[in-house]
């Protein structure tokens, strides 16, 4: 097996190594050609700057918190390297925010600034955030992989030079500002999303989640190609990559807590050991913390609504803050564990192939699938469900069927919106809605709505 060549830069890149000789030495040869894009200093991007831009012109000044003894020596150093990396300076300004010191789950420190006060001053962008879905979506052909992250990714971009006062902080040292966009503003991620959106907007085989580039393709010579056009993208706009966070040209990779795989997503194995070491929750604050964590992953377990139900109705208004935690919920907990423990997978959706959608309705919620053929087996995309609301506890079953059937097209609208899809519900009276004759007033204000949807059939 070949071994990557002893430099600083290719040692601390991730290669997979599946890849042939030849292979190996077209990604050598992209190294030693972008060496001075894969470096862990940060670049300086002219492609955009970040703009403050305040409600009402107040000055916003906030006492220095008190920075520990044991600390000063830490947030000094600090401050000199943020000068030397030239991403603060010096400053006159009447703003002032305060330093606030952050324990990293390894038990260093990171130097933070609290921007609350600035923020609630600050207008806020309208620039959208990426959909997690939407992305995945892009990746259903692809079975190459190389992600990447920026180097100090915010770092990158300046302050404009008229907004820099705004962001003045008291240290040991005298008074500082930021050159480049600091973590804490609250348009600061949208500018980030401006950046990568002018940056990649013409590169089909490439996905960001601000920072996380994914780039994919079906075959070698386009992604050893799309690697070379997308770092000489990045050096052209003045970015810069973090080696040791470059994985190149891998069947498998980490993205967005998932693991991608050829046109399958699946729960990193790290994150639901997490969950199954979990322990019974004793307050409502421990329950929601929870529920929270193992819901990122509720498209891949079935009716997850209905096996969560023992638990989320401890969190009831006029439910007290200390919940008891019973059997049942403990049934219901160890239920989520084990549907996760199986290492679910879903495939990703091709919207060249059709849809098929199952929808069913419980006592007391409803389920649905959206699942597509693949390799001549009907396979899971991603599950959805909810709790009946009260009222609808007291449907008949024809309208709680009828009801699953409308959840399911809207929760999966987005694949199934302007084509044809296949409709399965295990509730045969719902054919006779296709006649239009119902007399129920629920189920008639229900099939009215029908020209709204894409087609289907039953």
């Amino acid at each position: 097996m070949p071994t990557v060549p002893p430099t600083q830069v290719k040692s601390e890149v991730e290669i997979s190594p599946n890849l042939s000789p030849s292979q190996l030495a077209d990604v050598h040869e992209v190294l030693d050609e972008f060496a001075d894009v894969i470096t862990s200093r940060p670049g300086h991007t002219k492609t955009v700057e970040h703009v403050i831009r305040l409600k009402l012109d107040t000055i916003v000044r906030t006492k220095p918190y008190p920075i520990p003894f044991a600390a000063q020596a830490f947030v000094e150093a600090e401050v000199r390297s943020l000068l030397e990396l030239g991403v603060i300076e010096r400053s006159t300004s009447p703003y002032c925010s305060p330093i606030v010191l952050v324990r990293k789950k390894d038990g260093s420190l990171r130097l933070c600034i609290d921007f609350r006060k600035l923020n609630a001053l600050t207008v806020q962008d309208a620039t959208n955030i990426p959909l997690p879905e939407d992305l995945f979506t892009q990746l259903s052909h692809s079975t190459i992989f190389t992600s990447c992250d920026l180097s100090k990714a915010y770092w990158q971009i300046p302050v404009h030079q008229s907004c820099r006062h705004y962001t003045a902080f008291q240290t040991p040292l005298g008074l500082m500002q930021w050159t480049k966009l600091p973590f804490g503003l609250m348009t600061g991620p949208a500018t980030f999303i401006q950046l990568r959106r002018l940056v990649l907007a013409d590169m089909k085989n490439v996905v960001c989640y601000f920072d996380d580039t994914l780039l994919h393709t079906s075959n070698w010579s386009q992604h050893i190609e799309g690697l070379r056009y997308l770092l000489s993208t990045l050096r052209r706009h003045g970015l810069t990559v973090n080696p040791k966070k470059l994985v190149i040209a891998k069947p498998s990779v980490e993205f967005l807590g998932h693991k991608v795989a050829k046109g399958t997503i699946s729960p990193l194995p790290q994150k639901i050991d997490k969950i199954i070491q979990l322990q019974a929750p004793s307050t409502k604050k421990n329950l929601r913390s929870l529920l929270g964590l193992v819901s990122y992953y509720r498209s891949f377990v079935p009716d997850f609504a209905t096996l969560t139900k023992p638990m989320t109705d401890l969190l009831r208004k006029g439910t007290p803050e200390r919940i008891h935690w019973s059997q049942e919920c403990q049934a219901s907990f160890q239920a989520i564990k084990r549907a996760l423990s199986t290492q679910p997978i879903l495939i990703i959706p091709d919207g060249q192939e059709v849809f098929i959608v199952r929808s069913d309705a419980s006592n007391c919620g409803i389920g649905a699938a959206l699942l597509q053929m693949r390799d001549g087996i009907l396979r899971p995309c991603k599950y959805a469900s909810r709790k009946f609301f009260p009222r609808e506890t007291r449907y008949s079953t024809i309208e709680r069927e009828c009801l699953a059937i409308i959840y399911a097209v809207g929760q999966f609208y987005k694949y199934l919106a302007l084509r044809s899809f296949i409709l399965e519900s295990d509730h045969k009276p719902l054919l006779f809605l296709k006649s239009g004759k119902a007399k129920n007033s629920r189920l008639l204000r229900w099939c009215q709505g029908r020209h709204r949807a894409p087609k289907r059939y039953y």
